[in-house]
């Protein structure tokens, strides 16, 4: 047996299709679709079918924008996912040092928001199962979960992949139980009731359903998370994209299943719209009228396990990405240190697993919005215009997973990251531009007083082949 004088920290392959189909899954279930239906309805004014619209449209964003991270990641399997993909695809010793630079400057932030969301969804039902909640005991509750979750997550990345497939389990049985449970009361007049005018054209209705379209493409967040912790995949070039198509399809399916369950038990103009308290514990007031009050606080339990899922599942994903930055020497180096006996980044576990924390006690439609709006231009939109860049100067270069009917996954994603981007509120969408620009003038700063490009002659040298980033894996 190897000692710990011996050992030599690194990255194991550990997951395979199961516990990366399971983090994927458990990430993008999570609590979102029990916190969410209320502000999805309300963006749109109502109704069931436009629910239901709202979540379609985030499906045809999100199902070939999953094609183009399957493709990346197929070809670049390492610590990081986006950050290497815009690294590489733009030029590792040009450009692509600006976007893998713009992208940790935002993430820094929209990812601990993304995790921050699911504690703000766990006060919501935990106001339900316990209303004699003081607000200094709740955050209390909050701030002990986050600390559960870096507890949990500090360990070896084999025992982590057996902790995934548990919580994902108890996500499928929540998910379960409310569709069985709707299958049984649902009334189509209460879920297709549509308001008068509801689907009236008109540049309102355009806007309502872009923000109804954000908030349904924030429930399928996490579809990728796998492609952050890809050097420590089994045969990842198959298990990647296989996982990410199959997380998508099966919780759209899901979705539409709960949603139908829901919104045909409990009326929407119950919760629309939204009070100060925030959204209503959906989910819970459609057990009670099921099954009475002690079914729904059984149940509630069971969401606040799936909410407590989704957190685990995206700290372990996005705990990566600044541990990669800081390997590549573009973050501050602490954090690329691995656990000397554990092997995993512990330093960067801890910054995002504590920003996450801070962020539970900011206004959930805001996290949201902002959150999507900052990812938007250089997440999203950066990746796609990687993946053509890249096809464009290096035609011939290995690919173990090809989009199918390239480019038109590619267009049609950028052509929905645009509309989502176009219908956000202005002040958000200057406050996004902002952001980057300032994270522009700090990258000429640091490149400036490290001698790095632009400021330091460079070789002219081609894209690096995509399968580079393998080396040494």
């Amino acid at each position: 047996m190897e000692s710990s004088a011996t050992h030599h920290p690194h990255l194991s392959r550990r997951f395979g299709l199961l516990q990366a189909t399971a983090l994927n899954m458990t990430n993008m279930i999570g609590i979102g679709p029990f916190i969410t239906i209320p502000a999805l309805m309300s963006a749109i004014n109502g109704g069931g079918p436009q629910c239901i619209l709202g979540w379609l449209i985030a499906l045809l964003i999100a199902l070939p924008d999953g094609l183009v991270w399957a493709e990346l990641a197929a070809a670049m399997p390492s610590s990081g996912g986006s950050y290497v993909y815009l690294r590489d695809g733009f030029g590792r010793k040009s450009w692509g040092q600006l976007m893998a630079f713009l992208f940790i400057w935002q993430f820094i932030i929209s990812g601990p928001m993304e995790i921050g969301s699911g504690f703000i969804g766990m006060k919501q039902y935990l106001s339900f199962l316990m209303p004699g909640l003081t607000a200094p005991q709740m955050r209390l509750i909050i701030v002990g979960s986050g600390v559960l979750v870096i507890a949990l997550l500090w360990r070896q990345i084999k025992s982590i992949g057996k902790i995934t497939v548990a919580l994902w389990i108890g996500t499928m049985i929540t998910v379960a139980a409310v569709i069985v449970g709707g299958i049984g009361h649902f009334d189509p007049k209460i879920a297709f009731d549509v308001p008068k005018g509801g689907f009236d054209l008109s540049l309102g209705f355009v806007m309502g359903l872009g923000a109804a379209a954000r908030i349904g493409v924030y429930d399928y967040l996490g579809y990728y998370d796998i492609c952050y912790i890809g050097e420590e995949v089994r045969n990842p070039a198959k298990v990647i994209p296989r996982s990410i198509i199959i997380s998508l399809l099966a919780v759209a399916v899901i979705y539409l299943s709960m949603n139908l369950s829901i919104i045909g038990v409990v009326p929407w103009r119950n919760f629309v719209p939204l009070t100060d308290s925030g959204p209503a514990p959906i989910a819970s007031l459609f057990m009670e009228r099921i099954w009475g009050r002690q079914a729904a606080l059984i149940f509630t339990v069971a969401i606040l396990w799936t909410a407590f899922a989704c957190t685990f599942a995206l700290v372990l994903g996005y705990s990566r990405v600044p541990y990669a930055a800081a390997r590549d020497g573009n973050f501050f180096k602490v954090f690329g240190r691995l656990h000397p006996k554990k092997d995993f980044p512990h330093i960067s576990l801890l910054l995002v697993g504590g920003l996450s924390i801070v962020f539970s006690f900011v206004d959930l439609s805001t996290l949201i919005d902002a959150l999507l709006t900052t990812r938007i231009l250089v997440q999203f939109i950066g990746q796609i215009g990687a993946v053509m860049l890249l096809r464009r100067l290096k035609p011939a270069a290995e690919r173990p997973f090809s989009m199918w009917l390239y480019p038109a996954p590619a267009l049609i994603a950028l052509t929905g990251w645009i509309f989502l981007f176009w219908t956000t509120e202005t002040k958000l969408k200057l406050g996004a531009l902002g952001s980057l620009a300032l994270g522009g003038v700090c990258f000429l700063v640091w490149s400036w007083r490290a001698r790095r490009w632009p400021f330091e002659p460079q070789p002219t040298e081609p894209l690096p082949h995509m399968a580079d980033s393998r080396q040494g894996q």
